[in-house]
């Protein structure tokens, strides 16, 4: 990642930039649609961003989900088109993590490209007992602070999904 760039925690002043990012990001209003909405509803538990030079250039967010125990959804992430490849969703992902180590939560749930995530570790085998409507190949999970404390059960994002 370009030494330049600088990962905080995302503020309110941010959050037009952060818009704007997803919006170019995903090429249609949903995700940043699904922020919003989870910023209003409360679920949005954190949110990450990469700055260059004073220019939101990526996002990270993690939401509160409905779960046996303490869980998180990560998502959406998004990285702007001229920094992709450079390590930038990498740095977001370690420095988000790393930091939801130190908090009351118990596991992550992610969907997404098992390779990618899995480099983090996000395991499928870990979600498989879970029931969601995202349940399948490319639904992942990862424990924090030991094990999990459960390996069944059902697991739902933040309501705000259910609107994406």
């Amino acid at each position: 990642m370009s030494e330049s760039a600088s990962l905080r925690s995302e503020t309110p002043k941010d959050y037009p930039a952060t818009r704007e990012l997803l919006l170019a990001a995903f090429q249609r209003p949903g995700e940043a649609d699904l922020i919003e909405a989870l910023r209003k509803d409360g679920d949005l538990v954190f949110g990450c961003v990469a700055a260059i030079d004073g220019f939101i250039v990526g996002h990270a967010t993690l939401s509160r989900m409905r779960a046996p125990f303490p869980a998180l959804g990560l998502g959406p992430v998004a990285v702007a088109a001229a920094h992709r490849r450079q390590g930038v969703a990498s740095a977001l992902l370690r420095w988000t993590l790393a930091r939801e180590q130190k908090d009351q939560w118990r596991a992550i749930f992610v969907l997404g490209d098992g390779d990618f995530y899995g480099r983090f570790g996000f395991r499928t085998e870990l979600a498989t007992g879970f029931g969601s409507p995202y349940s399948g190949p490319h639904f992942l999970a990862m424990a924090l602070n030991g094990e999990l404390p459960a390996r069944e059960g059902q697991v739902d994002y933040a309501p705000a999904f259910d609107r994406l």
